[in-house]
């Protein structure tokens, strides 16, 4: 479990994104074999609509090279890969998930090929793979957020343990470690604290359960639930379309989701997957993802007003990609046995 590392972070980055120019993919003569391929095939947890405005201008910047998107929850996309590679299948060519776990499990069964992009030569080594098979492209803020139509601000949670008052018993929604990453990695950073004690007791509570992390600012924005423990981007997308939701980020702990990406190795496009890799971390696409309230790496994006920046978090910490990917079958068990689902 890391903590306090986002003020270096930020000027490794800040070198980093001067350097952004440099695209390797560009100097080999990538983008012209690019063309040859046709397209780029991207399996990502990221939401639809941002994950799909990247895929968009990516293809106006690159014509000739069709990226085509498949979005799903981080475990499913986790399976598909898994799957289609036992059945000797190779169609996606680059991957994202929101369960840095699962990158360690790819790379472990040598299905990823090292590449390195310009913009994360500078990346301190918390955020990448020392072998270059995977960095981290984003993130999100595990935290809380209430109904401000039904939840005055006096009474709403501070804590992750304020959410355990039986105020809240059947008002809280949660997603499911099962499908989400982001809920996962949540989960970890929480644990490090409390321990199970505490999801025993939020089972008490009997919460709301769903199963993406996008699930709890659905229910909290219309009052199906009142609280809701997810990812901030979800919360901060829902209030940006004018729901009634507000962020809370726990004065005892907020988590930093990672959210990698990495090349197959078998990728059938392999020169479309590295330019688009280089665009990825470029400032165009991370700007996307940063005016939806996606924390990200490249440093010269600007955030949207109400959108908190990890180095102004004196509580932040960032679980390990290997202790994610050692407890993820311990908590997706443990979570049914708690909550029955």
């Amino acid at each position: 479990m890391r903590r306090g590392i986002w003020i270096g972070l930020v000027a490794a980055m800040a070198l980093s994104a001067v350097a952004a120019g440099a695209a390797p993919a560009a100097a080999q003569g990538v983008p012209e074999a690019a063309k040859r391929e046709g397209k780029v095939v991207w399996y990502s947890s990221l939401a639809l609509d941002v994950a799909q405005k990247i895929c968009n201008t990516f293809t106006q910047r690159h014509p000739g090279v069709t990226c085509e998107l498949t979005r799903t929850g981080s475990g499913r996309v986790f399976q598909r890969v898994m799957q289609e590679t036992k059945a000797n299948l190779a169609i996606a060519d680059v991957v994202e998930t929101s369960d840095a776990g699962h990158f360690l499990d790819f790379k472990g069964q040598g299905m990823l090929q090292p590449y390195e992009p310009a913009v994360t030569k500078a990346m301190r080594p918390e955020f990448k793979d020392p072998e270059h098979t995977f960095h981290t492209l984003r993130g999100t803020l595990y935290v809380i957020a209430y109904n401000t139509r039904q939840v005055p601000k006096d009474l709403a949670p501070r804590t992750w343990r304020d959410v355990l008052d039986p105020r809240w018993r059947g008002k809280v929604a949660h997603g499911h470690p099962g499908y989400s990453g982001v809920v996962t990695t949540g989960m970890i950073g929480i644990l490090s604290k409390y321990g199970w004690e505490y999801y025993a007791a939020l089972a008490k509570n009997q919460p709301v359960l769903g199963q993406s992390a996008e699930d709890p600012p659905v229910k909290v924005a219309g009052g199906e639930a009142l609280l809701g423990e997810s990812g901030e981007y979800n919360f901060f997308k829902s209030r940006k379309k004018g729901n009634p939701v507000e962020i809370v980020y726990p004065e005892d702990l907020v988590v930093f989701v990672n959210s990698p990406v990495a090349i197959l190795k078998r990728a059938p496009h392999p020169n479309a997957a590295r330019l688009f890799v280089e665009y990825l971390f470029g400032k165009e696409a991370q700007q996307i993802m940063a005016d939806d309230g996606v924390t990200v790496m490249n440093e010269a994006v600007a955030y949207p007003p109400g959108k908190a920046h990890p180095r102004d978090l004196k509580n932040l910490v960032v679980p390990d990609a290997r202790e994610v990917q050692k407890r993820n079958d311990e908590i997706k068990a443990k979570f049914r046995e708690l909550f029955g689902v």
